[in-house]
């Protein structure tokens, strides 16, 4: 290593050092070199250049590969110009094949055709070796000719690599060869194949094996189903099937591959009138059998996994018969309690039963055998991933059979419930929840859709479904035992479940463990409350309130009642879960209990017990708020609400505190019906209940109320209105008319009165509209700003309102009213009442014709200026409004871009009036070039660029926000090359920016500094801008260096996942990662890496469970097969790693693939069009503001700082980091610390690091020290002398 130190003396002055500031500058400023080179780059040289043309011939003749040179006259004919110094022959290499072939069939080797693998070379160079034959034989490079070349070839070559190669390049064109092609040359192919296969079977690669397989597979795939019955064809696909045991992994995949593509994709499986089966399934089958029968299962013979690997992918494509012997082998093979192949025989069951009903092999009677034969071979409730693998397979079964026959399913259901739950005694938590999630799936898919045509279950039924169903209940319902109670939660999950599936005809049976659920509810302490409350909540759902009150009283009288309320947690549960009910059961018990409750209250009150009448009125509060629930799709409206309806009118008028459900109810109840008897039937009780409701909404509050029923109320009056006669309606609209012209009106009742009219306007006819609006058009010129909005709000919805035919009705014939009436109101037009009045003009705007051009001219004023009002609905509107008048004119002209050009031309006008004009102008343009950027002339947009441009140099701040917006709509709409014409223009208004205003505008001109950038360039962008502008320029080219490098360490990464994610891992749902632990797949002759030496063998290895104590284990014991276990039962379960993030109370958080890349593709576009979007007046703008922005900006609308402050614990602690020792000290103002009131001293230390044992460092470290205690000293004299003069 060269030895550091110091320069020799003199040498400083010698070297050039960088001025101050400048250290960062990238290039230096001398240059000669790279001067010198360009000085000379267009000159001719002055010396004899030895690049002559004989030379370039000469090497043209190298590259294409000439084999003896002979003099340079005989190499060619001398060039005509320097223009040909390439020949044709030149650019030929040995790849030129490969790049410049045209059939699509060999992309995939073009993509990757400069890969440093030696078996891609020798693919490449046969490529091109076919490729030029096919040429030069005046070949089209199609399908056919590849496969005739590729064909020739195989037979011609000899060494393994070129086989490999060659059966490659075949695999890839047998895909695309015409299918005729295929079934005329299957003899000779097939030979060919055959005997390479032949020759390489005992070849030390298997590269070439593999690809001729591939290739025999495709080949068998497109013959004809009568080709099957030849006896050659079956000797080419046991040729193949020989192979799927073989010992090497490549060779014996390749083989299982191409076996499943012909069982299941050959082409004639997939024409008209084709087999159920393949013709080769029977033979596949009892080739499966006999394979696994003569390995035996032993642990050195990994065939028969072999074997189960290939049944798991044809299990389904075999017919009944071979389906059965294969099962049947199945089970035995099972018999051995190898733990390995018990794994892959469950694979291939689960794989049987995912399959489609329509597609099944199965019947009904073979699926329910099998369900009984795998009982035998229920794993120990100790042995967890066998367990799990069985509980999932009969999951499966069960929903498959019950997809065949669903009777027959819920007959084998009971016997499935009873050891499923035998499973939640296991200290297990994922047995626990695999059996009941098992439970809770057989539930929904097989119980659930059978109970309706069940009947009602009795308790007493003994034979067919009904028993069925009491037996799977009592199963159930056991869990609710004291040995269960460490699985309540699941237990109870369960029961809701049931309750849900089959409580409305199994409610009979289901009492007694509603009457169990509410005695372990009033446990003290018990501590899984809110999943009990969820299982009565299911029962509530599907039986009702009144039969779940039937089986467990509420106990609440109102009378002697227990102040405890042991069941009062009753009324939240049916509160939350009630609907689908009957409202006389609501009418004719809980309505006579709310009254006697506060009849109750009102007593206790009375008597001077405040503390138990609070309770009682609390209680029939609660009562009140079930409502709403009841409500919900009721099924006898037409009967029931008659017996509510009267009680509800009254509460509303007399009682305030219940006004708030009701209206809810009565919205709930309006939406949810659908029948026209039911809206009949509401219909009828409008004349009674839209006077309370009015009259409730017109009444003034008492001063110190709230009144917060008040919009509930309006709301409630909005929906009973679509269900009233629209002759009801006018007459309701014409005395609330009345009402407001009224000289005793108050102007409370006004503004109430004009909110009726506004909600009954569009639910009236034409006429009454036209007289509505005569009445209320004085208002319109009101100087009270909130009788101004509340017209311009009527008028709103006449034009616009959801009657449709009646809205435009009016509209057009009182169109020349309108358009004075709004004309005349302009100037006296109040700031709150601008969005309802640009709203009524978007309605207007929308039907009008030709004549009326000069009407929408002289609007454009006043729609321009309010894209700069304080309201955001108000600027929503004008932007609206603006894009509105220009489809008007589109109507107008008919070509649009000549409209566009109309409209933009009168728009230009505001660009000469004042500031406040000129920023509204430009903000509209910004609007309409962004909402019409596909239409507008190249011409217009030019012309707009170059005036906006000219504003840029202005020192108002206002216009000059609002021009860079401009620019960055403009960088968004336009293309890079009609941008690039205008860019000098652009780039010079930039640069002839004031300095102060360029200081202001920082963060807005780095934004579209950083667009032109990724757009064109940094040198060209720094070329076209002044030099105050390079230090941006330099920092944004580093930023966008930055962030480009993370975002490929980020892809990097996510590559590296997804990679590592092919791996098999346990995914959960699927039955091979459910057995991912005791699964292997490696075969003889293999060498597992090291780091699967260890996994390899505690895969293969079982362990016996002894008897409990000294009972000796008896091996004639019919489940002596449960003591085999797969894992270790004395090893603990590690934490499995899923890869996910958990929350803190242990639930997974989840993300889709597409939402994470939805994120991605959000993030990368937020930068370029939230700015967009903002300036063109589409989005708010962000409320979050940095200190460069603009704080004279009055479009934004700054919220309140929330005042809580986080402090405590749980989800009220404080989220920042933790606090820097020692920052309680830190002045405000000044530097170092100072001294707190009630605490220590501050102090000065240094912390020990491991670097400081550096000896080197010594003399650092002493400098350190003595600056630390001198600067103590210093302060502490400094303090004295202050304290002195204080005291002076």
């Amino acid at each position: 290593m060269v030895k550091t130190g110091k320069l020799r003396s003199g040498t400083a002055q010698k070297l050039k050092r960088w001025k101050k500031g400048h250290s960062s500058d990238s290039n230096p400023e001398s240059s000669r070199y790279r001067q010198a080179a360009r000085s000379r780059f267009f000159s001719r040289p002055s010396e004899k250049s030895g690049l002559t043309e004989d030379a370039v011939r000469l090497h043209n003749d190298l590259q294409g590969g000439a084999g003896e040179l002979g003099d340079a006259g005989e190499v060619g004919v001398a060039m005509e110009g320097a223009e040909q110094a390439l020949s044709v022959r030149s650019a030929a290499t040995f790849l030129s094949g490969v790049s410049d072939c045209s059939n699509v069939s060999f992309r995939k080797v073009q993509r990757y055709w400069d890969s440093n693998s030696a078996a891609h070379k020798e693919i490449c160079a046969v490529l091109a070796a076919v490729t030029e034959v096919i040429r030069a034989q005046g070949g089209k490079e199609s399908e056919t000719e590849y496969f005739a070349a590729l064909m020739t070839t195989l037979e011609a070559v000899d060494s393994s690599e070129s086989l490999a190669a060659v059966a490659y390049l075949l695999n890839l064109v047998l895909k695309r060869v015409p299918v005729p092609v295929l079934r005329n040359r299957f003899s000779d192919t097939a030979k060919a194949l055959l005997d390479v296969m032949s020759s390489q079977a005992n070849s030390d690669s298997s590269s070439a094996l593999r690809w001729v397989l591939l290739c025999l597979a495709q080949l068998l795939k497109k013959q004809d189903v009568s080709v099957w019955s030849f006896p050659s064809t079956l000797q080419a696909y046991h040729g193949i099937l020989s192979f799927t045991v073989h010992a090497k992994p490549k060779v014996r995949k390749a083989a299982q591959q191409g076996v499943c593509s012909i069982l299941r994709g050959s082409d004639f499986l997939f024409a008209d009138n084709s087999p159920a089966h393949h013709p080769a399934a029977m033979t596949t089958a009892k080739f499966c059998c006999k394979e696994i029968e003569q390995a035996g299962g032993s642990k050195e013979d990994t065939t028969t996994l072999h074997v189960l690997g290939l049944l798991k992918e044809l299990l389904g494509s075999f017919p009944l018969s071979a389906v059965k012997s294969c099962c049947e082998t199945l089970l035995r093979v099972m018999t051995l309690s190898h733990a390995l192949v018990t794994a892959g025989a469950m694979q291939a069951f689960h794989q049987l039963f995912s399959t489609q009903p329509s597609k099944t092999p199965l019947t009904a009677e073979l699926n329910a055998q099998i369900i009984t034969a795998l009982y035998d071979y229920l794993p120990s409730e100790n042995d967890l991933q066998p367990l799990l693998a069985w509980l999932t397979v009969m999951e499966k079964a069960h929903t498959h059979l019950a997809s065949l026959q669903s009777s027959l399913c819920v007959a084998h259901l009971p016997r499935f419930f009873s050891t499923a739950m035998s499973c939640l005694l296991s200290t297990h938590t994922r047995v626990v929840a695999t059996a009941t999630q098992a439970m809770k799936t057989l539930l929904e898919v097989c119980v659930s859709p059978l109970m309706s045509e069940m009947g009602p279950v009795l308790p007493t039924a003994t034979s067919g479904n009904p028993a069925h169903i009491c037996k799977m209940f009592r199963c159930v319902e056991e869990g609710l035992s004291y040995r269960f109670h460490a699985s309540w939660p699941f237990v109870l999950q369960l029961l809701g479940c049931f309750y849900r599936a089959a409580g409305k005809q199994a409610h009979a049976i289901m009492a007694k463990s509603l009457q169990s659920l509410c005695e372990l509810r009033s446990t003290p302490r018990f501590p899984y409350g809110g999943e009990l409350d969820l299982a009565v909540g299911g029962a509530v759902e599907s039986m009702g309130p009144e039969l779940v009150l039937k089986a467990v009283p509420l106990l609440i009288t109102g009378h002697q009642d227990d102040l405890e309320f042991p069941r009062s947690w009753l009324v939240p549960v049916i509160r939350d879960h009630v609907k689908h009910t009957q409202l006389a059961f609501f009418a004719s018990y809980f309505l006579p209990l709310a009254n006697t409750l506060k009849q109750r209250a009102d007593e206790l009150e009375q008597s001077g017990q405040k503390l138990e009448s609070k309770v009682y009125h609390t209680l029939q509060q609660q009562i009140w708020t079930m409502l709403p629930g009841f409500c919900q799709s009721p099924t006898d409206v037409v009967g029931g609400f008659s017996a509510l309806a009267r009680t509800l009118g009254s509460s509303l008028n007399e009682r305030p505190h219940l006004r708030l459900p009701i209206c809810q109810s009565l919205r709930t109840l309006i939406r949810s019906t659908h029948t026209a008897e039911e809206k009949a039937e509401l219909s009828r009780f409008s004349k009674n209940f839209l006077p309370i409701l009015f009259n409730v909404f017109t009444q003034k509050p008492p001063e110190q109320d709230t009144a917060p029923y008040r919009p509930a109320v309006l709301d409630t009056i909005r929906v009973y209105l679509t269900v009233t006669e629209p002759a009801m309606v006018c007459s309701f609209l014409q005395k609330a008319t009345e009402k407001l012209n009224a000289a005793d009106s108050s102007e409370f009742t006004r503004l109430a009165v004009m909110d009726l009219v506004v909600a009954m306007a569009p639910c009236v006819d034409e006429d009454t509209m036209t007289h509505t609006y005569n009445l209320i058009k004085p208002y319109l010129e009101s100087k009270d700003a909130g009788v101004q909005k509340k017209a311009y709000r009527v008028l709103e919805e006449m034009c616009g309102g959801e009657g449709g035919g009646a809205s435009q009705r009016f509209v057009i014939s009182n169109l020349q009213s309108l358009q004075g009436a709004l004309l005349s109101s302009l100037k006296t037009a109040a700031s709150p009442a601008k969005r309802p009045r640009l709203k009524c003009l978007i309605h207007i705007v929308k039907q009008l014709n030709e004549e009326h051009k000069d009407f929408i001219i002289s609007l454009l004023p006043e729609v321009i200026i309010c894209t700069k009002e304080v309201s955001l609905g108000a600027r929503k509107n004008a932007f609206t409004l603006l894009v509105e008048m220009g489809n008007a004119f589109t109507r107008f002209y008919g070509n649009q871009k000549e409209a566009l050009e109309q409209f933009l031309s009168v728009v230009y006008v505001g660009l000469t009036g004042t500031v406040t004009m000129m920023t509204c102008t430009v903000l509209a343009l910004s609007r309409l070039v962004f909402h019409y950027r596909e239409s507008i002339e190249a011409s217009t947009l030019e012309q707009l660029l170059h005036n906006v441009c000219l504003l840029l140099t202005c020192r108002t701040r206002q216009i000059l926000k609002v021009a860079l917006g401009f620019l960055k709509v403009i960088l968004f709409v336009l293309d890079v090359k009609t941008l690039a014409g205008h860019l000098p223009v652009m780039m010079e208004a930039i640069g002839n920016i004031k300095d102060d205003m360029r200081r202001h505008f920082r963060a807005s001109l780095k934004s579209i500094f950083t667009k032109l950038i990724r757009k064109f360039g940094y040198e060209l962008v720094k070329d076209m801008l002044p030099a105050e502008h390079h230090k941006v320029l330099a920092n944004i080219r580093k930023v966008e260096a930055r962030s480009k490098r993370k975002r490929l360490a980020q892809d990097a990464e996510e590559e590296g996942s997804d990679s590592e994610a092919d791996a098999p891992k346990p995914k959960g749902d699927s039955i091979e990662d459910i057995l991912a632990e005791s699964d292997s797949d490696l075969s003889e002759g293999e060498e597992p890496k090291k780091a699967q030496k260890k996994v390899g063998k505690k895969r293969g290895g079982a362990w016996l469970k002894e008897g409990l104590s000294d009972e000796p284990l008896n091996f004639l014991d019919p489940q002596a097969s449960q003591r085999v276990l797969a894992t270790n039962p004395e090893v603990k379960a590690r934490k499995a790693e899923h890869g996910f993030k958990v929350t803190s109370d242990g639930r997974l958080v989840i993300e889709d693939e597409e939402d994470k890349q939805k994120k991605k593709t959000k993030a990368a576009a937020d930068g370029d069009m939230e700015d967009v979007l903002e300036e063109a007046g589409i989005k708010k703008k962000s409320q979050k503001r940095s200190a460069d922005e603009d704080l004279d900006d009055d479009d934004m609308e700054v919220e309140s700082q929330p005042k809580y402050k986080a402090g405590g614990a749980g989800i009220h602690r404080p989220l920042g980091g933790r606090r820097e020792s020692g920052a309680d000290y830190k002045a405000k103002k000044g530097k170092g610390d100072v001294k707190r009131k009630g605490k220590d001293d501050p102090y000065a230390y240094i912390p020990l690091k491991k670097a400081q044992l550096n000896r080197r460092k010594k003399a650092k470290l002493q400098g350190q020290f003595k600056g630390i205690v001198r600067g103590a000293h210093k302060g502490a004299l400094s303090a004295k002398r202050m304290k002195n003069k204080r005291r002076a």
